[in-house]
């Protein structure tokens, strides 16, 4: 790539971040993955386990960025929770990955996404009970225990204000959305591409 081509794509790159959305501020429980809150990038999603383009990004673009960005260190993922229909299921799956603790909470969110056919395919939600029960059984949440973790009431209520908020602060309208640096991230091509553009010049110190 000649040195004209590469100062184009770092360009563009900035202009894809630059006055696209607000700054965005830390969220008390925040799960993230990756490095530290010093890093130099942080990329956050808001996401619904029930978003049929959340799971189609989780299955074709995650493993990716995982692969080369957040396993590496190179930068901190942070997942926000974000309702979408069927809600009630939404919200049980929220406080399903919630209750299964910080080492199994991507486990479940990423169980949960990939079960949506599963669960979703008959055109009800007849399925997503049982799903989301034998998901909780895979990480030791069982009977009573399931029960009470998707009915709290202060899980729901947090859930439901953290969803406003983002709504009100965050201009988030629909999922998944990106925020790069606290910068709102528009993809253009859907796969990895859309974020080693993004990424380069900030990794470069541009």
């Amino acid at each position: 790539m000649t040195s004209r081509r590469i100062f184009l794509t770092f360009t563009a790159a900035a202009l894809m971040l630059a006055g696209c959305g607000k700054s965005i501020k830390p969220v008390e429980g925040d799960m993230s993955l990756g490095a530290g809150e010093n890093a130099k990038i942080t990329l956050i999603e808001y996401a619904s386990v029930t978003c049929a383009h959340c799971a189609e990004f989780n299955k074709d673009v995650m493993p990716e960025l995982m692969a080369k960005y957040i396993t590496p260190g190179k930068i901190r993922y942070v997942y926000r929770e974000f309702l979408t229909a069927p809600q009630d299921v939404s919200a049980a799956g929220i406080l399903l990955a919630r209750c299964s603790g910080k080492e199994n909470y991507f486990k479940v969110i990423d169980q949960i996404m990939k079960a949506q056919g599963e669960m979703f395919g008959d055109g009800t939600t007849t399925n997503a009970l049982p799903v989301l029960k034998r998901i909780g059984a895979s990480v030791g949440i069982k009977d009573k225990a399931f029960d009470d973790c998707i009915t709290d009431e202060k899980g729901l209520a947090r859930i439901q204000d953290n969803v406003d908020k983002y709504m009100k602060e965050d201009d988030v309208t629909g999922t998944p959305t990106f925020y790069i640096n606290g910068k709102k991230f528009e993809r253009k091509t859907g796969t990895i591409a859309d974020f080693d553009e993004a990424f380069a010049p900030l990794l470069a110190g541009k």
